[in-house]
């Protein structure tokens, strides 16, 4: 007779909040569909009108975030529990939550200092918390970052801003420095004539910087050149791998050239 009451006072609550807590689920999952389409069409259509990069990939994501959070809130409404009773749970655990997650809310507060003072875009190449590569994904609490072999790295915004960032692609033009090592029995002006025709001779340089070339030092029997080409970014390797052919090339010709006298 127990078990027959029993019974019959938890089947109502069992069918009730069990029809709940699927409706929960299903709500959720939908939210989270909903937030990830959002997130997606929001930076597409931004990226579409020229948006900076950076700043389109961020205000996707806070989108995405804020239909999350704003469906979890809706979904607690449905068992009796409210918003401002919620609220001040969360206020009591303050403490408890902040020392759980200062890893994270550091990584936040990080990112948005990344977002603000800009030190680096989507698409540049950087050195950044000991990692080299192109930016990926700026993200609210990690950067993706992808080397030139092709291998992607998630690094926390807190091991980025810590240390210094070096932007590979922050001016429009970069040199390329080359050190030759000359012996000191070959003649010096020959060795300046022959340098400079290669960095003239230099594929991709610029033409308005040009090329220098500079004695660098003297010591151990030879004489350091450095070959100082001017060229873009996205070049650089190319125009490193010309230069060096150039002066291979110009210094075989200098050396063949027949001496005076």
């Amino acid at each position: 007779m127990n078990t027959e009451k029993l019974t019959e006072t938890l089947l109502p609550l069992a069918t009730s909040y069990g029809l709940r807590v699927l409706g929960v689920l299903f709500a959720l999952w939908v939210s989270f569909r909903i937030a990830h389409v959002l997130q997606h069409r929001v930076t597409a259509g931004l990226r579409k009108s020229k948006f900076d990069e950076t700043l389109a990939v961020f205000f996707g994501t806070l989108l995405r975030w804020t239909v999350i959070i704003a469906a979890v809130l809706a979904c607690l409404s449905i068992f009796g529990i409210e918003t401002t009773s919620f609220a001040a749970i969360l206020g009591a655990a303050g403490l408890a939550v902040g020392l759980a997650f200062q890893g994270t809310l550091s990584n936040f507060a990080a990112g948005v200092m990344l977002l603000v003072f800009r030190p680096f875009k989507v698409g540049d190449y950087v050195v950044a918390g000991g990692k080299e590569g192109v930016v990926a994904e700026l993200g609210l609490f990690a950067t993706v970052i992808d080397t030139l072999d092709n291998r992607r790295i998630h690094l926390s915004n807190t091991a980025i801003g810590a240390g210094a960032i070096e932007n590979h692609t922050a001016h429009d033009l970069r040199r390329v420095d080359i050190e030759v090592s000359i012996p000191d029995s070959e003649d010096i002006d020959a060795s300046r004539k022959a340098l400079e025709a290669a960095g003239a001779a230099a594929p991709g340089r610029d033409a308005k910087r040009g090329s220098q070339v500079f004695l660098k030092g003297l010591g151990g029997g030879m004489v350091t050149w450095q070959v100082r080409v001017w060229a873009p970014p996205a070049i650089y390797w190319d125009v490193w791998q010309g230069t060096v052919r150039a002066v291979g090339y110009e210094l075989a010709r200098a050396r063949a050239a027949p001496k005076p006298g």
